[in-house]
């Protein structure tokens, strides 16, 4: 399955002809919850006639503030109204004592891990289902005291969560810390993955890669969306696109490039069970 990150933008677009490449969409729901009039009908009328995932923004998993309770409570009614799939958020916080309005990284841990697992678990209790933790792009690890990995991976196993396994935050992670991409990208659970992003970047420098979602797709992150194929197995994937925003058909081309790597892969494995 391939999917598109759906923005307001793309809205007239989708609904007057949804492409075949896509299978499902993916929202924020913070942008959505509130809407009202013809937005509200917009979206309902999407939702009706396809697959769609929710990807949190304002969750703030790792906050040392308590969750908010009401906005969980919020986002379960919003899923069953719109039959919501799968909701998935950032392994980070973004909340103090005031909103940051960004995603800050959490330190690499074990008070961290003690900290952000009941907060899972808490969540996934009130929404009655598994929710899935994205692993994030991060510009700073300070205190660390495990490797990203390691923290990852704990957490998912602890709180009995899922993973929504970003691509493209793993090569940037790697560039902007000095590590091995697909080495990381092996040492991920297959069994935990819900599903994947892909995504462009921009390179400040060298050595350090921004997460942006502003661009294209580049070579370096196909190659390891193939090797996370050939390790893991074929994982519903998804392209995001937040702004640069092109024209449908022009996205589609990335979308394209999703489905002959997973046919690719498919082709592989059904190739080796006949042997």
């Amino acid at each position: 399955m391939v999917g598109l990150g759906l923005r307001r933008e793309m809205l007239d677009e989708l609904l007057a002809h949804t492409p075949k490449q896509i299978d499902f969409m993916e929202v924020a729901p913070e942008n959505w919850l509130k809407l009202g009039g013809r937005f509200k009908k917009q979206f309902k009328t999407l939702t009706d006639a396809n697959n769609f995932v929710c990807h949190g923004l304002s969750l703030s998993i790792g906050s040392p503030e308590p969750l908010d309770i009401e906005f969980v409570k919020s986002l379960k009614t919003f899923f069953d109204q719109y039959n919501i799939k799968l909701f998935s958020e950032h392994l980070s916080y973004c909340s103090g004592k005031g909103h940051m309005y960004d995603l800050m990284p959490i330190p690499f841990t074990e008070e961290a891990i003690a900290h952000v697992v009941p907060r899972i678990k808490q969540v996934q209790d009130i929404l009655e289902r598994q929710i899935a933790i994205e692993n994030v792009s991060y510009y700073a690890a300070p205190g660390q005291q495990l490797s990203e990995l390691e923290f990852t991976n704990t957490i998912l196993e602890q709180a009995d969560c899922k993973l929504l396994l970003d691509v493209n935050n793993i090569y940037v992670n790697s560039i902007n810390h000095g590590y091995n991409a697909e080495t990381f990208l092996l040492g991920l659970p297959s069994k935990r993955i819900a599903y994947g992003h892909v995504a462009g970047h921009y390179n400040e420098a060298d050595d350090l890669i921004v997460d942006t979602h502003g661009a294209d797709v580049i070579d370096p992150v196909w190659d390891l969306l193939d090797k996370a194929y050939q390790a893991h197995g074929v994982f519903p994937t998804l392209l995001e696109r937040d702004f640069n925003i092109p024209s449908i058909n022009t996205l589609t081309k990335e979308l394209d490039i999703i489905h002959d790597l997973q046919n690719k892969q498919l082709c592989a494995s059904s190739s080796q069970q006949l042997a």
